[in-house]
Formats: C-alpha cells, structure tokens, sequence
C-alpha cells in the first residue's frame, strides 16, 4: 500500500520571508544601466528592499563584477504616524516624499557629502534624491547614519525599530560600509524600492 501524504498540512511555524532572487537580479540589472547612464560608481551599488519584513536584512551590498550580495544587513525605514523607535509598520511601510511625513521615500538617491550626525558611530552622508518619489531627501534632511537602536543580527519575527525615514543601520554595519563609501571616487547609486 501507497504512504498517502495528507493534503494540508498544519504547522504552527511562522514561514519566514526569503529575499526573491529574481528581484534582486533585475534591480541589480537596471541599477548598473542607470549608473553608467549618470556616470556613477559600476563597481558597486546599494539596494534596499523594502517589500522584506523590517526585521530581516533587505539592505544590501551589490557587486556589480560578480554580479552578486556581498553583504547584507538590517536598516530602518521611517515610523510615519506610529512610534518613534517601535516596528509598528515592520510587515508593510508607508512611504512619502511629504516634509514631516516620517516616512522612507522610494527610489534612486546619489549619495553624498560625508559629515557629523549626532547619531551612532557620528557620520552621515546626505541623500540626493533623484526621483519624483524622493526629490525632497535634502529639504527632509532624509540621510543614511546608522543607530545605536539597530541590530546586527536578524531580529525577525520582530521589526527594526523605525526612525523619521532615514535609512539605518547598526553601528557595526556602518563601520564596514563606510570605508567602501569613502574609497569610491564616484558618486554611489542607493535603491530603495518596494
């Protein structure tokens, strides 16, 4: 006699989201068309999916040479009308360009001057939107610092906690970007997308 497997199957296991590898090749695809389009760093770029649940690593290092992530990390998207530093929106964020919305706003952004932030390890460098969808990130002071709230680790099924729309990460992950930044001698294309 056959072992018939039960149709359904009940578990009381959360799935956790996994990065769609398809996605990530596509963006990455477009991405180095668009930086040598704009005479922008081909070496490497940064991706940010933000249809990833907050708590996994969705900011990700994209070598363009091996066509590959190579790192990734948590990062932090903007509270909106919830709390400051809860992961009230961690499954799905809302997104705005509005001045005072708190939230991330989607698209390509230049990274650019590095300089003082009175968050985490100190440095920033400010975003230049290039998009209708985030054309305000200067005025909005929208700028990529990291944050002593931030994990290094996968917090999942919990989000990372969300600031006024700043992308973040931990201190730690800031430390091993920031040298690439400062090395690049073009400017670096970051996506954020949904």
């Amino acid at each position: 006699m056959t072992n018939l497997k039960p149709i359904f199957e009940t578990s009381n296991d959360i799935k956790k989201p996994e990065l769609d590898s398809a996605k990530i090749s596509q963006k990455s695809k477009e991405a180095l068309e668009f930086c040598k389009g704009q005479n922008m760093n081909t070496d490497f770029c940064i991706l940010i999916d933000m249809s990833l649940h907050s708590g996994l690593k969705r900011f990700f290092i994209y070598d363009f040479k091996q066509d590959k992530i190579v790192n990734k990390y948590l990062v932090g998207h903007g509270c909106g009308n919830n709390s400051w530093s809860s992961d009230d929106s961690k499954e799905n964020p809302k997104f705005s360009n509005i001045d005072n919305s708190h939230l991330s706003s989607l698209g390509k952004y230049k990274l650019g001057a590095r300089g003082y932030s009175n968050w985490g390890v100190n440095v920033k460098y400010l975003m230049h939107g290039l998009e209708e969808t985030n054309s305000n990130a200067l005025k909005r002071i929208i700028v990529f610092h990291s944050w002593e709230k931030m994990s290094d680790d996968e917090v999942y099924p919990k989000g990372s906690p969300e600031g006024w729309g700043c992308p973040t990460v931990s201190n730690n992950a800031f430390k091993e970007i920031d040298p690439l930044l400062k090395s690049s001698e073009k400017p670096i294309l970051i996506w954020i997308y949904n």
